[in-house]
């Protein structure tokens, strides 16, 4: 009876051991692609069949970015840990796995990582070896999942993703999103430290289909009648307009305002302070 017992418990002990669900694109499956490359955006991405996708993201800035996205075709459904390893290759016999990093899960949103250690990720891969994620399944308390990057075709696409990054513009979005530009003394020239700026934008807008709304209002200074100030406002704003349309942008998207002397933001007593009220504000917007 004592030996059934224990034979049963050895069973059931046996039964208990999680099952392995792995996914990994076999070697002839192996694709790399460089999916975006402009000067706002590089986007390096990997197929794990039936699993989801691996993506490299790099996007214009002042300072050099980089993030990793575990795109997953059955999103968590709980909150948990995936464990980060870099596995060899099969041609390297008995070098150890490398432990990186712990990816927090997150209810119903795909896996991503900070820059270091996205970067970490692609070093590995140059090296020919595996990132591997390993967690334990939302929909089964018997199956853990292993889902592991395939080195295989990276270094090509690697190189392409490395060019892209080195032409990006210095400057993103939320650099340009809101503006001031400032005008000289009594007309609709504007300076040239915001004729630079409104280049930018314009360089910008090239690449960056994804501008929803663009409002402008103008304003001047104290000096002059008041409604002299608020159509010359309207002149300097119409003025940015025309520019955002002869960028690409639809007339109905672009909004102009004219506010005149109203709505100072320094007083006009000097030189200096004047030139602060001349000005128009622009606000872009994405959806």
């Amino acid at each position: 009876m004592l030996f059934a017992i224990s034979t049963l418990l050895l069973s059931a002990s046996v039964m208990a051991q999680p099952q392995l669900r792995q996914y990994s694109a076999a070697i002839e499956q192996s694709t790399w692609q460089l999916s975006q490359s402009s000067p706002v955006a590089c986007q390096l991405q990997h197929e794990i069949p039936r699993f989801g996708q691996a993506v490299f993201r790099s996007v214009a800035s002042k300072g050099l970015n980089l993030d990793f996205e575990l795109q997953m075709l059955r999103l968590p459904d709980n909150y948990g840990l995936a464990e980060v390893m870099s596995l060899p290759p099969s041609w390297r016999p008995g070098e150890p796995a490398k432990a990186v990093a712990s990816m927090q899960l997150l209810k119903q949103f795909n896996g991503e990582l900070p820059k270091k250690v996205a970067w970490t990720l692609l070093s590995e891969l140059e090296h020919g070896f595996s990132p591997t994620f390993y967690f334990k399944d939302w929909y089964s308390p018997f199956d853990n999942v292993v889902a592991a990057i395939n080195p295989v075709q990276f270094p090509q696409p690697y190189h392409l993703f490395n060019q892209c990054i080195a032409k990006l513009l210095p400057y993103g979005f939320d650099d340009i999103a809101f503006t001031v530009l400032s005008y000289e003394s009594g007309g609709d020239q504007l300076t040239r430290e915001s004729q630079r700026r409104l280049a930018q934008i314009a360089e910008y807008l090239k690449y960056d289909n994804e501008i929803d709304v663009v409002e402008i209002q103008g304003y001047t200074d104290s000096y002059g009648g008041r409604w002299m100030n608020e159509q010359l406002s309207v002149k300097r704003a119409e003025k940015v307009k025309s520019f955002f349309v002869d960028a690409g942008l639809s007339a109905d998207r672009v909004q102009v305002e004219g506010f005149g002397e109203r709505r100072h933001i320094a007083p006009n007593d000097t030189a200096l302070e004047r030139k602060k009220n001349r000005r128009v504000v622009l606000q872009l917007t994405k959806p």
